[in-house]
């Protein structure tokens, strides 16, 4: 039962940390590294992709009212060619925008970063890069805007942002309410905007590595169990933190994420160089 614990373990740590920004893909390296876990399964790339359907459920749930209005209106946009100075339409089609530069991104890129981007000791940088660039846009963003005040250039620029998450260690949550907060918007529109923005990524992310453990593309033998038992726990712990993270940034600042990302970014390294030794 071993393998069933970690697996509640690594889908606690995927919910929560997929959208507090602190990077998901960043701990389910770190957590297997630093707990000594080696099982080929858990410690895959394809058990940490299919991780996210668990939080993909979650996204779905918590927002499932603004998706019920946003998708009809994106549709009503192609039938009548205008927004009709309607908000949820103007919306589907910002989000929309949002998500090409990270499926370009993602395709182009995919395998590349799989094979040469895993590495503790480059996760652990990037935390620290990822936490500064968090802690700039905290400072210097004007913190003005609600998502209606996005326009589409910077939506884009936001999901360009985005896609440099596929990076393990920057955070598609921190780097994309870093984005939206350089761009003007309050902390918890720009949280809110990053969460339906991941939907639609999340979803095809999960899509195209089920169908690689299904072909065999992997390499990497499925634990039934071990699988539903973390997507169950990340489903939950991902419902939780969306919740907590928008309440919290409401009236409070990022910063307990920059000095958390530092100071694990610290324990990795002095972890890493101890056993280079």
């Amino acid at each position: 039962m071993e393998i069933v614990l970690q697996a509640l373990v690594m889908g606690i740590v995927q919910g929560l940390t997929e959208f507090l920004p602190v990077s998901s893909s960043g701990h389910l390296i770190i957590v297997p590294f630093l707990l000594g876990w080696d099982d080929p399964f858990i410690t895959s790339l394809e058990f940490s992709v299919m991780l996210h359907f668990g939080t993909l459920v979650a996204l779905l749930t918590y927002f499932r009212a603004d998706w019920l209005r946003l998708v009809p209106a994106g549709f009503a946009t192609l039938r009548d060619r205008s927004f009709r100075d309607d908000p949820d339409r103007r919306l589907a089609w910002l989000l929309a925008a949002a998500t090409v530069p990270a499926l370009v991104v993602g395709f182009l890129l995919n395998d590349l970063i799989e094979e040469r981007f895993r590495e503790v000791g480059l996760v652990a940088l990037m935390l620290v890069v990822g936490g500064a660039i968090l802690w700039l846009a905290e400072r210097n963003g004007s913190r003005r805007l609600a998502i209606g005040g996005l326009t589409f250039p910077v939506a884009i620029g936001i999901g360009a942002a985005q896609a440099l998450a596929l990076i393990p260690g920057i955070s598609r949550s921190g780097i994309s309410i870093s984005a939206g907060l350089f761009a003007g918007l309050d902390r918890e529109s720009a949280a809110r905007f990053s969460f339906l923005m991941a939907t639609p990524i999340t979803a095809l992310a999960g899509v195209y590595e089920t169908r690689k453990v299904l072909a065999g593309e992997s390499g990497v033998e499925v634990s039934l169990l071990p699988l539903v038992v973390g997507l169950i726990a990340s489903l939950l712990a991902g419902f939780a933190a969306i919740a907590i993270l928008l309440r919290f940034l409401r009236s409070n600042p990022t910063h307990v994420f920059v000095a958390y990302r530092a100071v694990l970014a610290t324990v990795v390294v002095i972890a890493w160089l101890s056993l280079a030794r």
